[in-house]
């Protein structure tokens, strides 16, 4: 379904910015008109990851004049692997800011707006308001359901886009559509109700992903934000794509809007239960200098047996998440002895503390923070990942 331009034409392009975009230009359902369209555009990425490196790359490169980048976050060396937009030079450095380096070195005259903060129910409003369209280039369940709530709440349309390993999805969201543009609305929510429990769901962090992939597809999200911007072709809007790279196929599935969903506001916290942490040190302790009622206790790894191999604590048991989540490794763990679970950062072992406490295991913890947090407190030799 083709949709009238997003923004309307800014000024005259000068002579510099018409060779620049001559390419454009030479495209009927672009023209001179559609690049004025984008050069008046104001368009927040949320993520200066591994979607939103191409992503930004390319807006910068189509002429987006005004771009938005929200990130807290700071470049690590496992980022290089797939956010294209960071260097090995940037390692230590905010991503706001190594983002807005590569974006300004692609067009200097770009206007680019940094957003270093974590995204909240206190702050998203204000940061996305006067932003045109959005583009979730975000890892994690909570941040896209609050960026696709906000966007519904102030009728901004959302691209989105979601990638883990070999496959990937894209769509187009809009779940308040202006009155009589003939767009059906459609929101997130309408293709996933509701977030998996924390921890159930492997992140790129945990479940690896194809760099290239994310080139990929951030191409396809910066080109359908394109689309949106200037009314060529036809969006994604009621349409989701699915990538298998592996087989090298794509496929559409149609998306279809709930007409009576309830816009989704500011809602309470649910209290959360007690569970009970062992820090790095505290662990270390147990390991190396046992003593009585210390040196009875198992420490169980949950992560994926593809994470031990990058690396793993010495003496813990493999017994991944999915086992401990639907029952079926219970059977092998001790109940007279007390359990210690960790994972990669703590939010996987969290869960599995809950799952074994409303299974009658009595005494079970958990490490905080995960291996990452034995490295940083206990053997900075192990490698991160």
């Amino acid at each position: 379904m083709a949709i009238q331009p997003l923004v309307a034409p800014g000024p005259s392009l000068s002579a510099t910015q018409t060779q620049r975009y001559s390419r454009h230009l030479l495209l009927p359902q672009l023209g001179e008109l559609g690049q004025r369209r984008l050069r008046n555009a104001r368009v927040c990425v949320v993520g200066a990851g591994g979607l939103g490196a191409p992503v930004l790359l390319y807006l910068a490169a189509a002429g987006v004049g005004r771009i938005g980048i929200v990130d807290f976050d700071v470049v690590e060396l496992t980022n290089l692997q797939r956010q294209v937009i960071h260097g090995q030079a940037d390692v230590g450095r905010a991503k706001v800011d190594s983002a807005r380096d590569a974006v300004l070195a692609v067009d200097p005259e770009l206007d680019v707006v940094v957003h270093p903060e974590r995204l909240t129910r206190e702050n998203i409003d204000r940061i996305l308001a006067g932003y045109d369209l959005v583009i979730d280039g975000t890892d994690n369940f909570p941040t896209r359901y609050l960026v696709n709530d906000a966007c519904v709440r102030a009728g901004i349309p959302e691209v989105w886009g979601s990638i883990f390993r070999f496959d990937a999805q894209v769509s187009v969201f809009w779940g308040r559509p202006p009155a009589g543009s003939g767009v059906e609305p459609v929101q997130l929510r309408d293709l996933f109700p509701a977030a998996p429990p924390a921890g159930t769901v492997p992140s790129c962090a945990t479940g690896g992903v194809l760099g290239a992939l994310c080139g990929q597809v951030g191409s396809v999200m910066a080109t359908e934000a394109v689309k949106l911007i200037t009314g060529a072709g036809e969006p994604l809007l009621g349409r989701v794509l699915v990538l298998d790279s592996l087989a090298a196929r794509w496929s559409e599935v149609a998306l279809r809007g709930d007409p009576g969903r309830v816009v989704q506001d500011d809602e309470p916290d649910e209290p959360e239960a007690a569970v009970r942490t062992v820090t790095p040190r505290e662990l270390a302790a147990r390991l190396v200098a046992p003593g009585p009622g210390s040196a009875s206790f198992v420490l169980i790894d949950v992560r994926e047996p593809a994470e031990r191999e990058i690396v793993s604590i010495a003496g813990s048991w493999s017994v991944p998440i999915g086992g401990i989540l639907d029952g079926h490794a219970l059977a092998d763990l001790p109940r007279d002895l007390p359990i210690v679970l960790h994972c990669h950062s703590g939010a996987r072992s969290e869960q599995g503390v809950l799952a074994l406490a409303a299974a009658g295991f009595d005494d079970v913890a958990h490490l905080a923070g995960g291996v990452l947090a034995w490295i940083d407190e206990v053997d900075p030799s192990l490698p991160r990942y």
